[in-house]
């Protein structure tokens, strides 16, 4: 399930760690109230802009605690105009963080993005459905080893989904997906 958080409630120009306070403790009021498996996408359509500590408080904050205060419960930010984009990637690169931003061509990654990180969220972009470590492997050219820690550091990220499945033999397997 996704649910919608709309952040131009607040504002059109959010400024301060200040002001971004109260609206992630409302924020982390709407992920408590999800399952596992379910994705707050924040709209910030109607914002002109937020600054650069806003950012960090709201976002870089949430996503630190993501995976320990609301486990399994995804993040995504969606309608950002070119300066908030440019000031939440600093913010997020500055915490060496990653997220997903909905965009009108397909989800996309903000923060601190290392090449091997973009490579293998394109490519499970790309399958379309959920991809296997293995396969996922021979397509970038990249043993299982590796392939299976940069899954594992994208899915503890909330940035990819990961899934029990079979496989063509019957055998117990992950797969992998893009949330949006």
């Amino acid at each position: 399930m996704e649910v919608t958080f709309t952040l131009s409630e607040y504002g059109r120009q959010l400024w301060t760690r200040e002001k971004a306070r109260p609206i992630r403790s409302r924020v982390g009021d709407v992920l408590e109230s999800l399952k596992a498996g379910d994705v707050l996408a924040i709209d910030a359509a109607g914002v002109e802009v937020f600054d650069f500590s806003f950012a960090g408080e709201l976002f870089g904050k949430t996503l630190s605690t993501l995976g320990v205060e609301y486990p399994g419960r995804f993040l995504i930010v969606s309608g950002l105009t070119d300066c908030a984009r440019e000031n939440l990637n600093q913010a997020l690169e500055g915490l060496n963080l990653l997220m997903i931003e909905q965009r009108a061509e397909g989800p996309t990654l903000l923060g601190k993005v290392h090449p091997a990180d973009e490579a293998t969220f394109a490519e499970i972009l790309a399958a379309g459905e959920a991809v296997s470590a293995g396969t996922l492997s021979r397509k970038l050219d990249v043993n299982l080893t590796a392939m299976n820690e940069r899954l594992a550091k994208l899915s503890s990220m909330g940035i990819i989904r990961r899934e029990k499945s079979s496989s063509a033999s019957g055998r117990e397997q992950y797969v992998y997906k893009v949330l949006g």
